[in-house]
């Protein structure tokens, strides 16, 4: 059996144990050997990151040929209308790829959000709103690329979900370690 710990990452922390260029890194949080990040997310991004001990289940997470489905919250500049949501549902062509589609819709500010350090930039005539995205695909600085290529570039990024597992429960910088685990998309 595998063990698996979910993490949620705070904003500015590297998904590797190696501290680098003055940011924090997975060691600073999680005191335990022998576990790998399973994908990663950005330093700028927030959120779920699943880390293994089992180098097989770690490339089964992070492998898009198993399409395992990783919902993003996003925090976006302006307020996406329809043909834009359906660009993003649709994929979406950028300079070296086209995304595979995504399921993409408004939703409120997600309940119970932490404030993020440092806060991002606030402008007053300029409204921002949250969508959903979920992905099966995980490529470097996708969703802020692809919200960008619709023309409402992302402010905030968190991490929801990978697969069944979410991030209720886990204030920035917890983990959880679950023993035992059966695998389960």
């Amino acid at each position: 059996m595998s063990r698996l710990i979910l993490f949620n990452k705070p904003y500015g922390v590297i998904c590797q144990f190696t501290p680098e260029s003055g940011h924090q890194s997975l060691k600073d949080f999680i005191p335990l050997p022998g576990f790998y990040p399973a994908g990663r997310l950005d330093a700028d991004s927030e959120g779920l990151v699943l880390l293994t001990d089992d180098g097989k289940l770690q490339q089964q997470i992070s492998d898009p040929k198993f399409k395992l489905p990783k919902t993003y919250w996003v925090q976006v500049e302006g307020k996406p209308d329809e043909m834009a949501l359906n660009q993003l549902r649709q994929g979406v062509t950028l300079k070296d790829y086209k995304t595979r589609p995504a399921q993409a819709f408004l939703m409120d500010e997600p309940n119970h959000l932490w404030q993020r350090v440092p806060p991002i930039r606030y402008r007053k005539n300029i409204a921002t709103t949250w969508i959903s995205l979920i992905l099966s695909e995980g490529k470097n600085r996708q969703v802020r690329r692809m919200t960008a290529a619709v023309l409402f570039p992302t402010l905030r990024l968190i991490r929801y979900a990978i697969g069944t597992y979410t991030l209720q429960g886990l204030a920035p910088g917890e983990w959880r370690l679950l023993e035992d685990t059966q695998w389960s998309k």
